[in-house]
């Protein structure tokens, strides 16, 4: 072989990654050296085979100084949580937890599920001698009345706007008896919780927080009908529903009984009341209140929107020009703009409270309220269009006990209304005014001979939307 011959050599390095090496050698009996040679290597890349992404199931905390973790499935052995930050030395017992749990079980009424639970909670830890510790607290309530049985059909097939498909889609699997960690009956632990943090705002600033139902369906508990500064306990508890006004409560119960004898469900808004609050909770930028206060509202069970304050709504308000026209209007900043003036004890106030207690995401000292929308009960008794687990189209009629209507059991809330009017009308507008007319009246058959000058309780009326060219026509009942 000539000085200035070469070869090919195979070459494999440990990592069993394999190629060819070219060396340049320029004489047959000069010494093989690393530095004479020249080495070039062709990796052949080995390609992983395509995996399922796998995830992890997080998600069971809330909180920063006051952290929630909940655990439990609906027909697992219990429900509950752990509670890590509570201070020291705050009186508590089990009969202080099972008054807000009561207001939750199932089985209270023929407007809630018939599932017959007692929902006795146990303090296991984090309590001596009637006061916390200030370490872990950890809430167990056990589950007795469980029948698997009753989702045979949904182990098969899934149920249309239900968890089921999604918690197959992400995680391969999931608990098919009562629904497993989508199930209502999770927010046992948020209840417990709750109380406990309702305890501490208590004692420590006298804040009051309540709820209550204020739509259901088609009835709506219009604004201004419950005053959010004298509204009691009692008269929200008056009734198996929770709206605190005795007649529309009647309605709401009258509608949910409509469709629970029919097999369906329906829908509604909560609303939810926070008295003394103390100013500068929050923080600028990704911690506000707000935001965090919608975080909690909207990862429970069947909610679908949240407002605070104006909301959605603050944008327009609605007048009564006449008996059989309403004119809605668009609100301007110093129409919205809630003003600042000093009250006779020397403190600063706003007059109005569109804002909702909260500005630049800090509590500003004002009531906070809030609205939730809960969807309606998507497992029903009547048939539906679905797919089973192995892609084939089918039917489903589901069984097991479930709510016609999930809001009177509730317990965070958030809900409806508009600013200064005293109903939202729905419509697309395209930036222009809307004129709607008057239709009917059920309090006396016909809008113009209608005595009432404005719309109040019992008044329920037919509006029709007069479009202009690029809106479409459409009715709204009230």
């Amino acid at each position: 072989m000539a000085s200035s011959d070469s070869f090919v050599v195979g070459l494999k390095r440990a990592d069993d990654v394999c190629g060819i090496g070219l060396r340049q050698v320029s004489g047959l009996r000069r010494p093989f050296s690393s530095s004479a040679a020249t080495q070039i290597s062709i990796r052949r890349r080995s390609y992983l085979t395509h995996k399922r992404l796998e995830v992890r199931a997080g998600g069971d905390k809330f909180g920063k100084h006051f952290e929630v973790s909940t655990y439990g499935e609906s027909h697992g052995g219990g429900v509950g949580c752990v509670i890590s930050g509570c201070p020291p030395r705050i009186p508590l017992s089990e009969e202080d937890l099972q008054f807000e749990l009561d207001r939750r079980r199932p089985g209270q009424s023929r407007i809630t599920t018939p599932r017959k639970e007692t929902d006795t909670c146990r303090i296991l830890s984090g309590i001596y001698d009637g006061m916390t510790t200030g370490t872990s607290i950890c809430i167990s309530v056990p589950n007795t009345d469980q029948r698997g049985h009753d989702y045979s059909e949904m182990s098969l097939a899934y149920r249309p706007s239900h968890a089921d498909a999604t918690y197959d889609f992400k995680y391969g699997l999931r608990a098919i008896q009562g629904g497993g960690r989508s199930s209502a009956r999770e927010t046992i632990g948020r209840v417990a919780a709750g109380a406990i943090a309702k305890k501490i705002l208590k004692m420590y600033a006298g804040t009051e927080i309540l709820a209550y139902v204020s739509q259901v369906h088609k009835v709506v508990l219009p604004e201004g009908v419950v005053d959010h500064e004298t509204v009691t306990l009692d008269q929200i508890e008056s009734n198996i529903v929770r709206c605190p006004d005795p007649d529309y409560a009647q309605k709401m119960i009258e509608a949910i009984d409509e469709v629970r004898v029919k097999g369906d469900s329906v829908g509604g808004i909560v609303t939810c009341i926070a008295r003394n609050v103390p100013r500068g909770l929050g923080c600028p930028v990704f911690d506000k209140l707000e935001a965090d206060l919608a975080k909690a509202m909207l990862s429970l069970p069947a909610t679908k929107g949240f407002e605070i304050g104006s909301g959605f709504a603050g944008q327009y308000l609605l007048t009564w020009s006449s008996v059989a026209e309403v004119l809605r209007t668009f609100l301007t900043g110093s129409e919205h703009n809630d003003e600042f003036f000093m009250d006779e004890h020397g403190n600063m106030r706003t007059r109005t409270n569109r804002s909702g207690g909260v500005q630049g995401g800090i509590s500003n000292g004002e009531t906070i309220y809030l609205r939730i929308a809960f969807k309606p009960t998507s497992t029903i008794a009547k048939k539906q269009q679905t797919v089973t687990r192995d892609r084939h189209e089918t039917e489903l009629i589901a069984r097991g006990r479930h709510d016609p209507c999930v809001v009177p059991r509730g317990w965070p809330h958030g809900s409806n209304g508009g600013s200064d009017g005293s109903f939202g009308a729905v419509g697309s507008t395209d930036g222009a005014n809307i004129t709607m007319r008057i239709v009917s009246c059920q309090c006396c058959s016909s809008a113009t001979n209608c005595s009432r000058s404005k719309w109040i309780s019992g008044h329920s009326i037919e509006i029709e939307f007069i479009p202009f060219p690029s809106i479409s026509s459409s009715k709204w009942w009230q």
